[in-house]
C-alpha cells in the first residue's frame, strides 16, 4: 500500500511516520502532486498557525490538489481544519471539504488545550475496536464546531467536533499519533478503509 504523508513545511511527519511504521506500515513524505495523486492512502498533517500553513499549501499548489483526491484522506490537527470552510486564526479561508467554520475557544478555559481528553459519540469504521469516552491527546486553541460532518465530539469550553468525514475525507483534532494504542488503531482503521 502506498500510503503518502503531505509535506507542505506543517506538519508534524516523524511522530506519524513513526506511527505508522509501529503498526506494520511504511509511508513516504512528498509534495508531489504525482505521489499524492496515486498513493492508496493520504494523510494531511498540521502542526502551526492556520494563515501561514494555508500559504505554504498555496505556494505549492496543493490547496488545489487535496479537495480533487479521490482516495481516503486524513486529515490531522490543523490538518482537519485546513479542510474547513474558514478559520478564524488569522482570518484564513479554507480548502471548504467540510461545511464547517473553526473558532476559538472562550476566555473561559485555559488555551490551548493541551492533553487528553475523551471523544464520544463515534460514528463509522475510523472508530471500530474504539470504546465510547477514550482519551486521546490535543494540542489546539481552534475548534469545529458540530456540524453535519461530525463523526467524533469531545466536550472543553463547549461540545465540538473532534472528528469529521464527508465523503473519502476524514479529520481529526486530535492526534492520532501521539494517543497510544488506540490512536493507532484509529490509524490502522483508516489504512484498512
Amino acid at each position: 500500500m502506498k500510503i503518502a504523508i503531505i509535506d507542505y513545511g506543517a506538519g508534524n511527519l516523524q511522530s506519524i511516520l513513526f506511527a505508522i511504521e509501529r503498526i506494520g506500515f511504511t509511508a513516504f513524505v512528498t509534495k508531489d502532486w504525482n505521489l499524492i495523486k496515486t498513493a492508496d492512502k493520504v494523510i494531511f498533517p498540521g502542526v502551526g498557525e492556520a494563515s501561514s500553513a494555508m500559504e505554504k499549501l498555496k505556494e505549492s499548489g496543493l490547496h488545489i490538489l487535496i479537495p480533487t483526491l479521490k482516495q481516503p484522506v486524513l486529515g490531522i490537527c490543523l490538518g482537519m481544519q485546513l479542510m474547513c470552510r474558514t478559520s478564524e486564526e488569522g482570518n484564513t479561508t479554507g480548502l471548504g471539504i467540510f461545511d464547517v467554520d473553526i473558532i476559538k475557544f472562550s476566555k473561559e478555559v485555559k488555551v490551548p488545550q493541551m492533553g487528553w481528553n475523551t471523544i464520544y459519540n463515534l460514528k463509522t469504521t475510523l472508530f471500530q475496536g474504539i470504546k465510547e469516552k477514550e482519551y486521546m491527546y490535543l494540542v489546539h486553541s481552534f475548534y469545529a464546531s458540530k456540524c453535519s460532518n461530525t463523526i467524533a465530539n469531545t466536550d472543553y469550553d463547549t461540545e465540538y467536533s473532534s472528528a469529521l468525514r464527508k465523503d473519502n475525507f476524514y479529520g481529526v483534532q486530535f492526534h492520532p499519533e501521539k494517543s497510544g494504542v488506540f490512536g493507532e488503531k484509529i490509524l490502522l482503521n483508516f489504512l484498512n478503509l
